[in-house]
């Protein structure tokens, strides 16, 4: 079975994780952080690039801002979202107000915005602030993933 591909979102170092060990919390060999961490982490623009490029699972991607209510009643949702996925895709936030110079590659228009990217390119983008729920249907129905946990 090919080895599944993930960035450590904490020091960008490339990792190879057999595909039936995804389950038993791989580490990255470099840094040690948990490479799914079954909840989302916030990154910057060059781990994010890193991550669309190199990653063979989808990769949600929250845009957001502080100032956002909307983005702040979403949190919790997304939070949920992941846990549900488990280890069928990777969550991670990028703040908008930190990086305008990524939300304007990105064409962010408005906020929350969800970008799923998987082996380097955009797969799928929707707006607006979403129930977990609504997340892990979305995310199951644009990447094909049906591993869910409770």
């Amino acid at each position: 079975m090919k080895p599944v591909r993930l960035s450590c979102l904490a020091c960008g170092q490339m990792n190879r994780v057999p595909a039936d060990r995804l389950h038993d919390h791989p580490r990255c060999g470099v840094c040690g952080e948990d490479l799914l961490p079954g909840k989302p982490r916030e990154v910057e623009p060059g781990t994010l690039e890193r991550a669309i490029r190199n990653d063979d699972l989808p990769l949600v991607i929250d845009f957001w801002a502080p100032w956002c209510g909307p983005c702040r009643m979403m949190a919790p949702e997304f939070a949920r979202a992941a846990a549900m996925l488990g280890n069928s895709a990777r969550f991670v936030k990028l703040d908008t107000q930190a990086f305008p110079q990524s939300a304007a590659r990105f064409g962010i228009r408005g906020i929350p915005t969800l970008v799923i990217a998987k082996s380097g390119r955009e797969i799928a983008r929707r707006s607006g602030a979403m129930p977990a729920s609504a997340i892990t249907d979305w995310v199951a129905g644009r990447t094909g993933t049906r591993d869910r946990v409770a």
